[in-house]
């Protein structure tokens, strides 16, 4: 156990008064533990990263309410497989979904109307507007992630960064537009 692992309840505290050298911390202290536990549930890199991204997300934005009485691995493992439950529902549901809709779908013509196509243009650029309100380095970050499709580890080599800091980074990008955007439309 290194000194990081021996002080995790200092780092709690320090996590709790909003220090985000501590939330990285913890990200780097406690990522393998919760991305190895979602590989092996998944057996897919892709859902076990996008689980264990939002785990952190979710802990990082409920950590008043850990209970210190319990190891904090168990407490984001736990967060972990709740968020997993909740997307194997979703998936369900969106099958079952589908399933019920399969006629209509092969009646419906495939191609996207006019309108649909100017709908998702303007949803498009609108998103567009709102990544521009992001600091450079955030924008840069969603960029290479999402229109450019990259890997965590190939956003890291772009960066010249620490894969864990380009995790992050994303993370806080994605909550800043998820405020921009929820502002925009109250």
């Amino acid at each position: 156990m290194d000194s990081k692992e021996k002080d995790i309840p200092n780092i709690i505290s320090k996590a709790r008064k909003g220090s985000q050298i501590a939330f990285s911390t913890l990200l780097d202290i406690f990522w393998n533990d919760v991305y190895g536990f979602q590989l092996k549930r998944t057996e897919n890199e892709n859902d076990a990263e996008d689980i264990t991204i939002q785990t952190f997300s979710k802990a990082f934005d409920k950590i008043a309410t850990y209970d210190a009485n319990y190891e904090f691995k168990t407490w984001l493992i736990t967060i972990s497989k709740n968020i997993h439950v909740d997307l194997i529902r979703k998936r369900k549901r969106t099958l079952d979904t589908a399933g019920k809709y399969e006629d209509v779908k092969r009646v419906l013509d495939a191609s996207p109307s006019a309108e649909d196509q100017l709908i998702t243009e303007q949803n498009l650029a609108n998103l567009l507007q709102h990544i521009k309100k992001l600091k450079p380095h955030y924008q840069e970050v969603i960029n290479l992630r999402y229109f450019n499709e990259l890997s965590y580890a190939d956003i890291a080599t772009e960066l010249n960064e620490p894969i864990n800091n380009v995790k992050v980074k994303l993370l806080r990008a994605k909550k800043l537009l998820a405020e921009i955007i929820k502002g925009t439309r109250q």
